[in-house]
C-alpha cells in the first residue's frame, strides 16, 4: 500500500462512508470540519462488513490520533484509596485493562451525529469494528440489553484493551429514582466488575453511569458506585488490582473526591 498523509486518509475514509450512502454530501476544505464529518458519518452508519482497506486505513488514522493524545496509566493516577483510584479527564485517554461504556439498550453506539455522550465517544475513538462487534454480541442474544447487565468487547484503536458496556437505568428528568433504580445502577457496577474478573483484568475505569443523558441524580449515584465497587472488591476473589473511577465534571470529582477521601 502506498504510504498516505493524515489529510489523504482522511478524505479516503470520508469517501468510502459517502459512496456506500449513495448521496450528495458536501465535503468541506477545512480539516477539522472535515474530521468533524468523519465522526458523524461513522454515528450514523449501521453496522456492515467494512473492506480491509478501510480497516487498515482507519486504523492508522485513529491510532495515529490516540498516540498524539496525553495518554494516562494507572501509576499516573495519584489519588488512591486502597484498590480504588479517583481521576478527572477523557476516558478514551486511559491506557487500561478495560474501561467501562455507558451504553443503550440497543448496545451499538449512539447514532446521534457529534454527541456528546460518553458512548458516541468511545465508538467514535475506537473505530467502527466496535459497533460491528456489538452488533454480532446483540444478533446471537436477539434481544435488547436489560439494565444492570454488562457485555465485553475488544477496545480497537483505543489505549484500553477492552470495553466493556453496560446499561443504566434512565430516570425522567427532576425525579428521585427508585429502589429499583438505585438495586440497577448497583447492578450495573457489580456486572461490570464480575466480567472484568471473569477475563483476568487487572484495571478498570468506570465512568459515571447513568448521570448524564439517563439524568440519575448525581451525589447519589456516586454514593452507589463507591460503595458497590468497594463492597465487590472486599467481598470478592478478583484479578482487579486498580478500580479508577473516572470523573469528567469538577462536580462529579467533588463528590467522588468527598466520598473516597472526606473533606470538601
Amino acid at each position: 500500500m502506498i504510504k498516505i498523509n493524515a489529510e489523504q486518509q482522511l478524505d479516503f475514509l470520508i469517501d468510502y462512508l459517502i459512496s456506500e450512502r449513495a448521496e450528495s454530501i458536501e465535503i468541506p476544505d477545512d480539516y477539522q470540519q472535515k474530521r468533524n464529518l468523519l465522526r458523524a458519518l461513522m454515528n450514523i452508519r449501521a453496522p456492515a462488513r467494512l473492506s480491509q482497506e478501510f480497516l487498515d486505513i482507519q486504523d492508522e488514522f485513529l491510532t495515529k490520533e490516540t498516540l498524539s493524545k496525553k495518554l494516562t496509566s494507572v501509576e499516573d493516577i495519584s489519588e488512591v484509596r486502597g484498590k480504588i483510584r479517583l481521576w478527572q479527564g477523557d476516558i478514551v485517554t486511559l491506557k487500561v485493562d478495560g474501561i467501562v461504556n455507558a451504553a443503550n439498550s440497543k448496545l451499538l453506539g449512539c447514532f446521534i451525529p457529534m454527541h456528546n455522550c460518553i458512548d458516541n465517544i468511545i465508538h467514535s475513538s475506537a473505530g467502527l469494528q466496535l459497533r460491528n462487534e456489538c452488533s454480532e454480541i446483540m444478533k446471537i442474544q436477539n434481544g435488547d440489553e436489560d439494565v444492570g447487565k454488562a457485555k465485553i468487547t475488544g477496545a480497537y484503536n483505543l489505549p484500553s484493551k477492552y470495553v466493556i458496556h453496560t446499561v443504566g437505568p434512565a430516570i425522567l428528568q427532576g425525579m428521585k429514582p427508585s429502589k429499583e433504580d438505585c438495586d440497577a445502577l448497583a447492578s450495573c457496577y457489580e456486572s461490570c466488575l464480575e466480567i472484568a474478573s471473569e477475563n483476568g483484568l487487572k484495571s478498570l475505569a468506570f465512568c459515571c453511569i447513568s448521570t448524564g443523558v439517563f439524568n440519575f441524580p448525581q451525589d447519589i449515584a456516586s454514593k452507589i458506585a463507591v460503595e458497590t465497587v468497594e463492597d465487590y472488591l472486599n467481598s470478592h476473589e478478583s484479578s482487579l488490582e486498580d478500580v479508577i473511577f473516572d470523573v469528567f465534571s469538577d462536580s462529579d470529582y467533588m463528590a467522588y473526591r468527598k466520598l473516597l477521601f472526606g473533606g470538601v
